[in-house]
């Protein structure tokens, strides 16, 4: 889902990009892992990765089994694979061992060069290899994915886009909230919480934003845990009433998957008492409330 520049403290495990040998990632995952992808199913020769090519894959909110068919065929198969921050490591263990792994994240700790990530993807398509460019939720959806497209394209290096399920959609939905309604919501708005640096200034429309939600829209932010506060500040100053319910849910999909809820006027409070951190989607609306409506039979996702 996903900007990890933005979303750089969500840490898997690893602090510093390396490429990860099939034999030292075997010895990481230890006798208790699950076995490769490879070693589960035969993939048809249609559907195996093809050398020379670039797969910009979307590994979803970061379970192996929300993985499309797709995008896990393409990951049983593949010369090479660059994965980011948000790619949880019980999907890294299970990538077949005689695949190159690149961790490219970007952390608090180190930020892989955009450049640096571009030169990888052309230079080991260009060696013949296929290439898996792996990125939690979606690769379109601030995940840099557009970028990477064009600049392959720029050098004629032939790619394929793969969707994944996108946490704007599995963060909400996992809590038991539905992005729309027909008794509440009819139309739902997704934000960033972190603009790219490089902008004179944002683009983001409060006024607007804010309108759309005191006339029954959902809101999301993505990325927006540090900014919760001032995104909060400008919601009321453009005329959102306090009481509209707000939601959290961190690390969507993952074990230790929390939700917290409360209103425009305490859910700054409820995060920071709460110890909410990145990764995180934002749920502001009407929508929210369903929750509670739903939370005593609502099973909690058991994840690989």
């Amino acid at each position: 889902m996903d900007d990890d520049t933005a979303r750089e403290s969500a840490q898997s495990g690893d602090s510093s990009p390396a490429a990860d040998s099939g034999g030292e990632r075997e010895e990481q995952s230890g006798a208790d892992s699950l076995p490769p992808f490879d070693e589960q199913t035969t993939v048809p020769e249609s559907s195996r990765a093809a050398g020379g090519t670039v797969y910009l894959v979307g590994a979803g909110p970061g379970d192996p089994s929300l993985l499309t068919v797709r995008a896990r065929r393409l990951v049983e198969t593949a010369d090479v694979v660059l994965h980011d921050a948000l790619t949880r490591d019980t999907l890294i263990d299970r990538i077949p061992t005689s695949a190159e792994v690149f961790d490219v994240g970007k952390r608090v700790e180190y930020k892989t060069p955009q450049s640096e990530i571009n030169d990888l993807l052309v230079s080991h398509a260009e060696d013949g290899d296929s290439v898996v460019r792996l990125k939690g939720g979606d690769p379109f959806v601030f995940g840099r994915g557009g970028e990477e497209a064009q600049h392959l394209a720029e050098q004629g290096v032939p790619f394929e886009i793969v969707p994944g399920v996108s946490s704007v959609i599995a963060a909400p939905g996992l809590a038991g909230i539905p992005l729309t309604h027909r008794d509440l919501s009819s139309r739902f708005t997704v934000i960033t919480g972190h603009e790219t640096p490089d902008k004179a200034e944002s683009s983001l429309d409060w006024a607007a934003i804010a309108s759309e939600i005191a006339n029954g829209s959902t809101l999301v932010v993505l990325m927006g845990v540090r900014t919760l506060e001032r995104n909060v500040s400008a919601l009321r100053t453009h005329g959102v009433d306090g009481d509209v319910p707000v939601a959290l849910v961190e690390k969507a999909a993952w074990e230790d998957q929390t939700v917290v809820e409360g209103t425009l006027d305490t859910i700054v409070d409820v995060v920071e008492q709460s110890s909410i951190s990145a990764p995180a989607t934002t749920i502001v609306g009407d929508v929210v409330s369903v929750r509670d409506d739903v939370a005593d039979e609502l099973q909690d996702f058991d994840p690989v």
